[in-house]
């Protein structure tokens, strides 16, 4: 009888981090572990001193990270009842850019004492959004220089990404940033920690680190930024470069006795969650889009051509699928953005409603609105509380809702907020469509899917197509799994090209959410008033905000 054989998946999210057992012959889960970081988010006190960060930090601390490791694997694999020597490899997926400084023997500086009280030390998540200056200083430059880079980037550049952060370092903590040997993304860490060899990943580099390819960084560009930041940033960026698919390096005996797995156990390169979710739900040909749907959203697309497309979050080759080019784009706030109008803006008596029902907040506002037909509540939303990643690309872009009246209800609201979500990815959609990407197919996963049978429905609606959603709503680690499987390699019992991998583990498709027809005319007229709030506001929005910073400054 054969031993049957598993891979190790890991997932890096905004708040927690999951870890999954997955039989690679079939795909089954058949062990996981999730847990919550203990630390959060960061953004109003560092948690070793209660020393107050500046508005829009979101910072983390690096031993969450390690208490995944440390916790989340042995409970995995205890829960899947199997022998560690049934593990033949390992994978991690992490969102990005979240980048941590570290010293020559990869230390995060945070846990140096002499530099925990700098907020410049910690782990600077994606969403991070304190980087407007030097985001602007960048795109200014970039444009003037006409840098080819630029294009594969949508023609922006995000305060999310990772040079804007070492450069916000840089201008604010010359010390952090001088003593930093290394910034490096967080799924890179994680992997070079675990094999003792520091290796970069060509995701992270080439959508987050103006990195291609065929030229590299663009290094005259980083000098004539500033000459300093130019001649130190790359010896900061070294690191072997090597493709998501190959593997990174093997587990050291260090981690192998601490996590109670195999010595030399092949380790996957890293990848970005979002694109590690494009193999997890089996995607492996162009024409097919991804909505990976959490705390924001990404939107995935794969082509064998590069198409420079504006607005969106970059292209990249050889990122997702050797051969093919990765397209992201992406709403920076979709579970954020219902989340914080439930947690702070339903009133009391909701609550108490819910917990009579026996339903969760969410459930009851999800029914009560699913009672709503389309433009009934009056309200028309912009989806911008955390900022516009794509296509305008500006962080300090503020949510706007229109309608209010005193008959408002909060389910009201909360469809608006739902609807201006899916408005927002209709404008995405358009945009790839428009530059030439076809689209044939949507597919959904994360956690949103999973739950809300009425989000999935307005956006069948509103995109005017029909939605498939995946079976599992850990597609990341999935992915994850399937990279530590190709590491793994056949001679492993694991496999040798993704596309193999992937027909044999990613996850089936669970439910398809189709368009209502009474509802998708209805819609397509809101969509169009959606529209022109979206090009008014994004092209108003930064003289209304110095207009009333000057207001505020008179005061």
């Amino acid at each position: 009888m054969t031993t049957l054989k598993y891979s190790i998946g890991i997932d890096y999210g905004s708040e927690s981090g999951r870890v999954l057992v997955v039989d690679v012959n079939t795909g089954e889960i058949k062990g996981k572990h999730v847990i919550p970081y203990r630390h959060g988010v960061i953004t109003d006190s560092l948690p070793n001193n209660k020393k107050l960060i500046p508005k829009g930090s979101a910072l983390q601390h690096p031993k969450d990270y390690l208490e995944v490791l440390e916790i989340g694997i042995p409970n995995a694999i205890a829960e899947a009842g199997i022998l560690p020597e049934q593990i033949i490899g390992l994978g991690v997926d992490f969102t990005s850019s979240t980048i941590l400084p570290v010293d020559e023997k990869l230390t995060p500086l945070c846990f140096l004492e002499k530099f925990q009280n700098s907020h410049h030390s910690w782990v600077k998540l994606w969403k991070h959004h304190n980087t407007k200056s030097q985001t602007e200083k960048i795109y200014k430059l970039a444009t003037k220089r006409k840098e080819k880079w630029l294009r594969r980037l949508g023609y922006n550049i995000s305060e999310e990404w990772a040079i804007p952060k070492i450069l916000e370092v840089f201008d604010n903590d010359r010390d952090i940033y001088n003593f930093a040997a290394y910034f490096l993304e967080a799924s890179d860490w994680i992997v070079s920690i675990l094999t003792s060899n520091l290796i970069r990943n060509n995701c992270s580099l080439g959508f987050k680190a103006f990195w291609n390819e065929e030229d590299q960084f663009p290094e005259d560009f980083f000098k004539e930024l500033d000459i300093e930041f130019g001649s130190t940033l790359l010896s900061k960026l070294h690191g072997e470069v090597k493709n998501v698919g190959t593997c990174a390096g093997y587990l050291s005996n260090q981690w192998a006795e601490k996590l109670s797995l195999p010595s030399g156990l092949p380790v996957a390169t890293g990848i970005i969650d979002a694109h590690s979710a494009v193999i997890g739900t089996g995607i492996h040909e162009p024409e097919k889009l991804l909505m990976v749907m959490g705390t924001s959203t990404c939107h995935m697309m794969l082509n064998s051509e590069l198409k420079e497309i504006p607005g969106i979050s970059g292209t990249v080759k050889d990122s997702i699928l050797p051969g093919m080019y990765a397209y992201e784009a992406g709403q920076s706030a979709v579970g954020d953005l219902f989340g914080t109008y439930v947690k702070k803006h339903v009133p009391k008596e909701y609550y108490d409603d819910a917990e009579k029902l026996n339903l969760s907040i969410f459930d009851l506002l999800e029914e009560k609105a699913s009672k709503l037909i389309p433009g009934e509540h009056g309200l028309i939303a912009l989806d911008w509380h955390n900022g516009n990643r794509s296509i305008l690309s500006d962080a300090d872009l503020s949510g706007l809702l229109i309608g209010l009246t005193l008959q408002t209800k909060p389910e009201e609201i909360y469809r608006a907020y739902i609807e201006s979500t899916a408005f927002g990815a209709k404008i995405i959609i358009n945009t790839y469509q428009e530059w030439g990407m076809k689209i044939n197919e949507i597919i959904a996963c994360g956690g949103l899917p999973q739950r809300n049978n009425l989000l999935m429905q307005i956006y069948a609606d509103i995109l005017n197509i029909p939605i498939k959603v995946s079976h599992s709503d850990y597609a990341p680690a999935i992915g994850a799994a399937i990279l530590g499987a190709v590491a793994a390699g056949k001679e492993k019992n694991g496999y040798d090209e993704i596309e193999e991998a992937i027909k044999q583990m990613a996850q089936p498709i669970e439910k398809t959410y189709y368009p209502n027809p009474e509802n998708v005319s209805t819609y397509e007229t809101i969509f169009n008033y959606y529209k022109e709030l979206h090009n008014y506001f994004g092209l108003q929005h930064a003289k209304i905000m110095k207009t009333l910073k000057q207001l505020r400054n008179q005061s």
